[in-house]
């Protein structure tokens, strides 16, 4: 019988593809290790960056520490997975190429962490550029932030891309691009309605119909648009919704951008009663004239309003105002029109001017007190009997 010592002795040096126990029990430990050391030390750097990014001196620090804290501990795996390999016998009969495998695993993802990080650091720089772009007066470079965001991150994901599968694994990629010669046609006709989004796009900025913060109607759709991207452009309706509308629609569709009137035209209909006195109806369009005169402030010098007794309505007497309401705040303009209704509405009382209101009034016809004795003669002129 064999003893615990040689029992022991014979398990520890016993081979699982082509690699000792103490082998497989290295690189678990090793790989058990990165993975607790990578998230302390993911969980040291967001930690530290959110106590610096609360700081104004040292905020961009934080930031970038921030960003760096998962791919951090995602680079410490594949550092540990290499340093794993080392103690392992990957010249395995029965897997020819895992060794360099086993390499071009650890590169990846390797790569994929730096990339990571490139693409994290992406916020850190945009938030720079949207300080300076507040500090700007014009809009556009608001608008460009976000397009610059996306831009820069398709092409970190596509220089990784290129990394791994050019340098890494060694494909070709000119030959593979070539080899996509035939099927060009239909890749191109698939890519139609992308392409047209991208160039309506590029057609949004340099035309400028609306930036973000604007209050817009596109293709039936009203509300203040939030982001233009590469495909779409977003517009959150009044109702709460969030309603991505293609570019190649945007430019192809009239755009009514509510934010840059100059102003807010109103048209009230002041309806009197029929049976009122034209003596009143004058004095209604005095108050209306006085009401505006002491308003004039908030009309434009050019557009001072106005009031005319314009029309006769089936059941009232029409007298239009016409004014443009300025600055164009929806609320403030609310808030206008509510004191003028307020002031007209006690002015009228005042006056006994009386509002009209739909009504309709019937004459029936009352019968004759005449009488009519009607009789049908004959031919011979005399009257036919009865």
């Amino acid at each position: 019988m064999l003893s615990l010592a040689q029992t022991s002795e014979s398990w520890y040096a016993a081979e699982y593809l082509s690699n000792h126990v103490w082998q497989w029990a290295v690189l678990l430990g090793v790989l058990i290790a990165t993975f607790v050391i990578g998230k302390v030390v993911s969980f040291f750097l967001n930690r530290q960056g959110q106590w610096l990014s609360q700081r104004e001196r040292f905020g961009a620090v934080g930031l970038v520490l921030s960003a760096l804290s998962a791919p951090a501990a995602l680079l410490i795996f594949a550092g540990g997975l290499f340093v794993g390999g080392l103690f392992m016998n990957l010249k395995i009969p029965k897997l020819p190429g895992l060794e360099g495998f086993w390499a071009a695993v650890c590169k990846t993802i390797a790569v994929l962490a730096v990339g990571w990080a490139l693409y994290r650091l992406v916020t850190v720089l945009e938030r720079f550029l949207r300080r300076w772009a507040a500090k700007t007066e014009t809009a556009l470079d608001d608008q460009l932030v976000p397009l610059v965001r996306k831009s820069l991150r398709v092409v970190i994901v596509i220089i990784v891309l290129l990394v791994i599968a050019q340098g890494i694994f060694n494909w070709n990629i000119g030959a593979l691009l070539a080899g996509l010669g035939l099927g060009g046609l239909a890749f191109a006709l698939a890519a139609q309605d992308t392409l047209k989004n991208l160039f309506g796009s590029l057609t949004i900025f340099a035309d400028r119909p609306f930036t973000a913060g604007d209050w817009v109607n596109i293709d039936g759709h009203v509300g203040i648009v939030e982001d233009v991207g590469f495909r779409s452009t977003r517009v959150r309706t009044f109702d709460g919704h969030l309603v991505s509308i293609p570019n190649a629609i945007v430019t192809s569709s009239p755009v009514e951008n509510v934010a840059r009137r100059p102003f807010i035209r109103r048209v009230l209909n002041v309806t009197v009663t029929y049976d009122t006195p034209p003596e009143k109806v004058a004095r209604a369009v005095e108050i209306l004239k006085d009401m505006l005169a002491a308003r004039k402030d908030h009309f434009p010098p050019e557009r001072p309003g106005n009031v005319y007794f314009n029309d006769f309505n089936a059941a009232s007497l029409n007298i239009v105002v016409y004014y443009w309401f300025t600055p164009p705040d929806w609320w403030e303009y609310l808030g206008f029109a509510h004191d003028f209704n307020m002031e007209l509405l006690e002015r009228f009382n005042a006056e006994g001017i009386e509002f009209a209101f739909p009504t309709q009034t019937l004459y029936l016809k009352q019968d004759s007190p005449l009488a009519a004795d009607v009789r049908l003669r004959g031919g011979s002129g005399k009257p036919m009997p009865e």
